[in-house]
Order: C-alpha cells, then sequence, then structure tokens
C-alpha cells in the first residue's frame, strides 16, 4: 500500500470528523461553514490544519481550535494534529458551502 493512499484516506477521514465540529453559534459544522482553509499531512502522519473563525473575537476562538486537535489526534492514524488560526484572508459568508447556505436559508 502506498502512502499516497494512506494519505488520500487519512485525509478523507480528518475531513469527516471536521465535519463533527459546529460553530454553536451557527448549526452548520466548521467544514461547510468554510473555515478550514487547508489540511497538510505528512508521511508521519501529523496533520496541520489552517483555519480561521468566523470573527477574531470569536466566543469560541479559545475552544475550538483545541476541539478541532483534540478530535483530529484522536483519529487512529494520526500522530499528532495542530492547528494554526489565521484571518488571512478573513471568512466571509462566500467561503461558505451551497449546503451550508441551503441550511442556513441564504439560497
Amino acid at each position: 500500500m502506498s502512502t499516497e493512499i494512506d494519505v488520500t484516506e487519512l485525509g478523507e477521514k480528518i475531513v469527516k470528523v471536521l465535519k463533527t465540529i459546529y460553530d454553536p453559534e451557527i448549526p452548520v459544522d466548521i467544514y461547510e461553514l468554510g473555515l478550514i482553509y487547508d489540511v497538510f499531512v505528512n508521511e508521519d502522519h501529523e496533520v496541520k490544519i489552517l483555519m480561521t473563525l468566523t470573527t477574531p473575537n470569536c466566543p469560541v476562538a479559545e475552544t475550538l481550535p483545541v476541539e478541532v486537535e483534540d478530535k483530529v489526534k484522536s483519529i487512529k492514524l494520526v500522530n499528532d494534529a495542530e492547528v494554526e488560526i489565521t484571518f488571512d484572508p478573513p471568512w466571509s459568508q462566500d467561503l461558505m458551502s451551497e449546503e451550508a447556505k441551503l441550511e442556513l436559508g441564504m439560497l
């Protein structure tokens, strides 16, 4: 089994886990909201997630990144996970998936 298949499969597992994490103020998961900018997985199965928050002073700014790290670390093949928060580019509703917009009655 090649490493690439492992990394792709792992990426899919990570996305599945990210879709179980919700912004407490919006009934849509953080992945569909567009808060996840990038997910990097190296050969050692260490994960780095680049994400943003809806606003810099978001009430979950302290807890949400920790929840993301903990849930991703709980995936069997993940050896380590780190979340980096960025506000560049700032989050906007344009980053939301069609599914999220539909869920929130924006379509």
